[in-house]
């Protein structure tokens, strides 16, 4: 019996407890209802905000795993330095991409601390909490853009060493 020596990696481990935890207050919200006629209203909106972080911490896992929509037609035909120029100009319009939308997420985080200071409708949570997930996950996304990029790489090299 082989044993493979795999690493505990957080982001996995916080996409499952982000399943987990949505998962959990889904099941309680509806036995709830069920058994007492009581619905628990505010959690909907928890439960959506996990899924927006489960789903930048998710697209991470992603980009690692070359899971993402492409064009892998053209790519196949390609001889092998298109397809390191590729590989890496895909890679970059992915992070930029990423950054934008960081930038922008930092922006309204700044806007909702100094101007707005809104709450959220069910919990009077203050808005900002729940952006602030984003660019803090996305630490996940560029890390899976980076894996996935050197791991294609790395194939590519490989497939030209034969």
């Amino acid at each position: 019996m082989s044993q493979t020596n795999q690493r505990i990696r957080i982001d996995h481990w916080i996409v499952a407890i982000l399943l987990f935890t949505m998962a959990s207050i889904a099941f309680i919200n509806i036995l709830s209802r069920y058994l007492f006629h009581f619905s628990f209203a505010a959690t909907e909106e928890i439960t959506i905000n996990l899924f927006v972080w489960l789903t930048v911490v998710g697209s991470g896992i992603a980009f690692e795993r070359s899971g993402q929509m492409g064009m892998v037609t053209l790519y196949k035909i390609f001889p092998k330095k298109i397809k390191k120029l590729a590989i890496l100009f895909s890679s970059g319009l992915s992070a930029t991409l990423f950054i934008i939308v960081d930038i922008y997420v930092i922006q309204a985080i700044y806007d909702e601390l100094t101007l707005f200071q809104s709450k959220s409708g069910a919990l009077e949570i203050p808005v900002w909490i729940y952006y602030i997930g984003v660019p803090i996950l996305s630490v996940f996304v560029f890390a899976g853009i980076y894996r996935g990029a050197t791991s294609k790489l790395s194939e590519l090299k490989v497939e030209g060493d034969r």
